[in-house]
């Protein structure tokens, strides 16, 4: 584009560093660790990702062309520097000493391959999305079925040089290449293999860990890539995930030494927990919100009336004070505080009181036509687990002692869960998102038409509309932009936001290396160490 001078990104970012170990810290002689997962993970194929149990694993198994820090911000990983060429144009300079798990080198045409099988209708890849959040150029098309996925804006220049060309500028770019959906792929042992290529001695990666062992349900066992490019400043040696769906459970087998670090603990032990384990217990903000989901395409909730009385009657204050009671703050929109570059305005749930809000929600009930001689009858389903259990009868106490509704209440396991939850085979049902990188648009985007991750059925013009003029605005007028995508989905309600996550963890004193302060959570093994003790 004319005036456009190419702007060499490296200048600005240290080199990539596994491990930060400050010198001489004494090192624990055996360098093995053992985290928790919240539950056994679906797969381990990046395509094929479904939540976080996936994500962690997936993390340590591989590597994109950039990667974070432990403050968050993007650094350089496989591409040792970048350039952008012009507002549509990047130029990514692989470095040569990238190499997959079986020694050979990891090349651009391996993120060419990945990338296009992302986009492939065939493939039904679970993060396709993010090719066209990234406006990598034709995806729109490809995803639609109008173009093959050859035609899809990435090129091997050569063996370490790629070039991305996108359909618009992108200023966020660097943060998403960071996402595991967009790491490179090994062809020739997905070849072989097909559908078992992910099992232990079939699995190639290119990340700091290989996948030596699996027992589903149970645990699941990395050992040290002896081939990874910056190797020498891995510590670690072995990593083990332990897939424990009860916070409880988890919190128990911590205290018993079998885990290093928890992904939770049960909220009604925090203060307790504070007072025994000083120095052990976390709980800074994190990027990512809990919420009830509307099936809004089944009725009843195919009323806004219903939705947004359903919604009125939780008390977000309570549940965040005594409910969880461990930092977490009321959810009165989707997106977090703490998300860069939103300045989150007041709303309706916000500025009116609880007692208000609960009339409100009573008088639109009885607008519906619900009251004490026609009770609204609703199921709501939740993913096995304390706290998702604890929630929903919180909230469904809260339905019926306000507006006299009935629950049925129904918990299935992960996989299970899933199904319902992606063949739309619910009324109300928990979740959660946790951004994928910081932005307003990493939550509000979810509840674009057509979005994968949508699973309300709800579809408006005028959301999607403002979502577009967002991605072209910059500082206030995109945040205001925002801010009005917010009012939306408040007046629609096909969610009801509750709380706003916090990264709530154990961590024992001698493992080192865990970025607490990312809001995102990523968290890699490879910046894990333990120091002796």
């Amino acid at each position: 584009m004319k005036g456009w001078l190419p702007l060499l990104l490296l200048c600005t970012l240290p080199l990539a560093k596994a491990a930060d170990v400050p010198t001489g810290t004494p090192l624990a002689a055996q360098q093995e660790v053992v985290r928790h997962l919240k539950d056994e993970p679906a797969t381990l194929d990046p395509l094929k990702l479904v939540g976080l149990p996936e994500i962690q694993v997936v993390r340590d198994l591989f590597e994109g062309l950039v990667t974070q820090n432990a403050a968050g911000e993007p650094e350089p990983a496989v591409a040792l520097r970048w350039q952008q060429d012009d507002p549509l144009h990047y130029t990514f300079f692989l470095r040569p000493e990238a190499r997959w798990s079986t020694g050979e080198p990891v090349t651009a045409q391996d993120f060419v391959y990945a990338w296009r099988r992302l986009v492939d209708p065939k493939e039904a890849a679970t993060f396709a999305w993010f090719a066209k959040l990234a406006a990598f150029a034709n995806a729109d098309a490809i995803l639609a079925g109008e173009l093959p996925p050859e035609q899809l804006g990435v090129s091997a220049v050569n063996e370490h040089t790629l070039r991305l060309t996108l359909a618009r500028p992108v200023p966020y770019l660097l943060n998403l290449l960071t996402h595991p959906s967009l790491f490179p792929l090994h062809r020739a042992s997905i070849t072989r293999h097909g559908n078992q290529w992910t099992q232990p001695g079939k699995l190639v990666g290119n990340g700091a860990f290989v996948l030596s062992n699996r027992v589903v349900n149970e645990r699941i066992e990395l050992s040290a890539n002896p081939h990874y490019w910056d190797r020498a400043h891995t510590v670690l040696t072995k990593v083990s995930f332990m897939p424990i769906n009860q916070e409880s459970a988890a919190t128990a087998r911590y205290l018993a030494g079998d885990l290093h670090i928890t992904e939770s603990f049960p909220k009604e032990q925090y203060g307790k927990l504070l007072r025994q384990l000083p120095g052990e217990v976390f709980t800074p903000p994190q990027l990512g919100t809990y919420y009830y989901a509307f099936n809004t395409k089944r009725a009843p909730l195919n009323d806004v009336r219903v939705r947004r009385a359903l919604s009125y009657a939780i008390d977000r204050q309570l549940i965040a004070d005594k409910v969880l009671g461990s930092g977490e703050r009321p959810a009165y929109r989707f997106t977090p505080d703490v998300t860069r570059g939103f300045v989150p305005a007041g709303n309706h749930l916000s500025e009116t009181a609880q007692a208000s809000l609960d009339a409100e929600a009573k008088a639109l009930l009885k607008e519906a036509g619900y009251g004490p001689e026609r009770p609204l009858t609703l199921s709501l389903l939740y993913n096995t687990a304390e706290v998702h259990k604890k929630m929903a009868l919180a909230v469904a106490s809260m339905w019926k002692q306000k507006l006299g509704v009935k629950v049925l209440l129904t918990n299935q396991e992960w996989k299970s869960y899933l199904d319902s939850r992606s063949s739309g085979d619910f009324e109300v049902i928990r979740s959660s998102w946790v951004a994928d990188y910081n932005d307003p648009s990493a939550f509000l985007g979810l509840w674009q038409s057509g979005h994968s991750g949508n699973m309300t059925g709800f579809s408006d013009a005028a959301y999607d509309a403002l979502l577009a003029r967002a991605e072209q605005s910059h500082g206030a007028a995109r945040s205001a932009l925002f801010n009005q995508a917010e009012e939306q989905l408040s007046e629609q309600m096909p969610i009801a936001p509750i709380y706003q996550y916090t990264n709530a963890r154990l961590i024992k004193p001698w493992l080192r290396g865990y970025p607490i302060d990312n809001p995102e959570d990523v968290a890699y093994s490879r910046q894990l160490y333990l120091v002796a003790h």
